[in-house]
């Protein structure tokens, strides 16, 4: 217990000083990469300091692998520079069992990590994207093309050429019908739908409906995509994409469910939700890590340590954006694109402790 405290005792405040550290030097960089727009735009200093401030939980997730990997391996470095932990392996004490308390300390904050990012980074994400947005005068188009949406029961397929979400109009609008067994059944072609609010449904003009009884076709004209039992309001053909990394997991999950109802491809999506349980497991595999790099140096001990911290954290990011690309391009499997750098630093880690000296 008395060597759990006193590596604990040396961890702790090294690692709430990297994080401190680390996050100012983030929001450093988020600022100096917007501050020109923020100037043309003659943005009051109170509405950037509120978009500093939402950001601020996104810095402390990227802060915290680097400051864990940081404050554990420059803790057991000046341990192995002072010959303390020679003295603890003469006496039996093996690496790991003496850093089992940094290993438990990060198992405790990978679990946080995960709840903190889907329960409060998800929300001040979007209220920093919002705050920037407006403070920039960027606004995102809800308009919409080459529309194809698949109605609840899987009877109808919607298919639309534009959706001007402005005047709520649908140009070149087609939709299909189809039985129980998924037979034509009818198409109505409206070459522009409008929507009505007072009426509540649409509102086409020359709309033509073709059915067809298994022989032979018949046509009509319409006047309203009410009679095409068109149930989907204007919202539906919105454009209504979003970020994974923005969004809850259970948003998540329903995201992707309707990217794969509408037969859109998903395989991006699927990767940065799968990304969402992978990322927090890092801060444990950085502990491990550490326990590894450790000791490589008992000179400069600080500069050696955050070097090795810095440029290991560097290596996991490029990769983790590589696999990441692949998985969006189809090159991997969306579970593999995320796990990956995962393995690989799980590789890594067993190998480096394998060598470390005891």
């Amino acid at each position: 217990m008395k060597l759990a405290f006193y590596i604990l005792r040396l961890f702790v405040p090294l690692f709430v000083a990297s994080m401190a550290t680390f996050a100012f030097i983030l929001e450093l960089v988020d600022l100096m990469m917007n501050i020109w727009k923020y100037i043309l735009n003659m943005t009051p200093p109170s509405v950037v300091g509120s978009v500093m401030l939402f950001f601020l939980p996104k810095a402390f997730t990227w802060a915290l692998p680097m400051s864990v990997l940081f404050a554990s391996c420059f803790a057991l470095s000046s341990l192995y520079s002072k010959n303390e932990l020679t003295a603890l392996f003469a006496s039996g004490v093996s690496l790991l069992r003496f850093s089992f308390p940094l290993i438990l300390t990060a198992a405790f904050l990978s679990l946080g990590l995960f709840f903190f990012q889907d329960k409060i980074v998800v929300r001040s994400s979007q209220k920093y994207e919002e705050l920037k947005s407006n403070a920039l005068g960027e606004r995102k188009n809800k308009s919409n093309d080459h529309i194809a949406l698949l109605s609840s029961d899987g009877k109808k397929i919607y298919k639309a050429e534009y959706y001007d979400d402005e005047s709520r109009r649908l140009h070149r609008l087609y939709v299909l019908s189809r039985t129980e067994d998924k037979q034509l059944e009818s198409l109505i072609y409206a070459p522009l739908a409008v929507w009505s609010e007072s009426e509540g449904h649409w509102l086409s003009e020359d709309g033509v409906e073709y059915i067809y009884d298994g022989q032979k076709v018949k046509s009509g004209s319409v006047n309203t995509v009410d009679q095409m039992q068109l149930t989907e309001p204007p919202e539906t053909f919105r454009n209504n994409t979003m970020s994974v990394e923005s969004a809850t997991v259970l948003e998540s999950r329903a995201y992707i469910k309707r990217l794969q109802k509408a037969g859109l491809p998903f395989g991006e999506a699927l990767s940065q939700y799968y990304n969402k349980f992978a990322f927090p497991f890092v801060v444990l595999i950085v502990a491990f890590l550490s326990i590894g790099i450790s000791g490589k140096s008992q000179r400069n001990v600080f500069v050696i340590s955050l070097t090795l911290s810095l440029g290991m954290a560097v290596l996991f990011y490029v990769a983790q954006m590589i696999t990441m690309l692949m998985a969006k391009f189809g090159m991997l499997p969306p579970l593999m694109g995320a796990w990956l750098p995962v393995a690989m630093f799980i590789a890594i880690s067993a190998f480096l402790i394998r060598r470390a000296r005891t």
